[in-house]
């Protein structure tokens, strides 16, 4: 899963020899823009939620399985905390969400919590701290079951990502919440300060953007792509320091040469090589002229 990822893709289905709980189950696949949802437990599949009256043996269109209510409400005991060891981003958690007036508009008692997965959360919050201002907190563990739980099914005023992340408010009670249908639009409306919040908007978009989501696989031809390039690379490399160690190793002997016969000697025999007196190459040039007319003298000695 990615934060600010595009998601899309083929989705796939969960193995059905993997011995998952959800095996069979497919997910993956929705984009980053069908992440929003409704105030209606079970809103925001893109595909999948056939049944509007439950969230049990739903897909999982973005990687990851929904909340869980108490009362066991739409089947969603499903995905209960029997399965937080698995959960992708770990168990469920809540966090507040509070600002100041020195960046918005707000009232002491305008505070907001997200409830989500554990991992999920803590990333998102980076992206409200650095977008909207929110005063870092430390998330505690969600159960919804609880009757003293800060967040409650009616408290929440906006579902995401297949009803796998929330915000809500202690503010706000929707009367409509325990109504069984993923697909009302009938919900009570939100309080004028909340409605029009520009601290509320910015969560909400944040929220939206940032929030982690399954992203589609690597294009393979880009892959192949590099691959071949760097393999490439490595080859030019290699041969590169092979070259380099080569010429390190005639300059080596050089010296060594150098060394072992004594510069000057071996200097003066280069120098003799390749410019030689113009006297002695004379004499020898002669020597060798009369050692040549020797030898046809004899050879015409009857």
């Amino acid at each position: 899963m990615d934060h600010w990822g595009g998601g899309g893709g083929k989705f796939v289905k969960i193995s059905k020899d993997s011995k998952h709980p959800f095996q069979g189950r497919t997910f993956g696949g929705a984009k980053r823009k069908e992440i929003g949802g409704t105030r209606a437990f079970g809103s925001g599949y893109p595909y999948g939620s056939g049944n509007q009256s439950t969230v049990a043996g739903r897909p999982f269109p973005f990687g990851t399985w929904p909340l869980y209510w108490d009362q066991n409400f739409m089947n969603s005991s499903e995905y209960g905390p029997q399965y937080d060891a698995i959960r992708p981003g770990g168990l469920l958690v809540y966090v507040s969400l509070r600002t100041t007036q020195d960046h918005f508009n707000v009232t002491e008692d305008e505070v907001y919590y997200a409830v989500g997965d554990r991992e999920s959360l803590l990333l998102t919050m980076i992206s409200y701290v650095t977008w909207c201002h929110v005063i870092p907190a430390w998330p505690s563990k969600f159960d919804p079951t609880s009757p003293i739980s800060t967040v409650k099914l009616e408290n929440v005023i906006q579902y995401y990502r297949a009803s796998s992340f929330a915000l809500a408010s202690p503010a706000y009670n929707n009367n409509f919440a325990r109504i069984p249908n993923s697909d009302t639009k009938d919900s009570t409306p939100l309080p004028e300060g909340m409605e029009y919040s520009p601290f509320r908007k910015c969560i909400d978009n944040v929220t939206k953007d940032a929030l982690a989501i399954t992203n589609k696989p690597p294009d393979t031809r880009v892959v192949s792509i590099l691959t071949a390039v760097f393999t490439t690379l490595w080859w030019v490399a290699g041969w590169v320091i092979i070259l380099i160690f080569v010429g390190i190793f005639y300059i080596l002997l050089f010296i060594r040469e150098l060394l072992w016969s004594g510069p000057f000697f071996y200097l003066s025999n280069l120098w003799d090589r390749y410019f030689p007196d113009p006297e002695i190459k004379r004499r020898e040039m002669q020597a060798t002229r009369e050692a040549r007319r020797l030898e046809i003298t004899y050879e015409n000695y009857p």
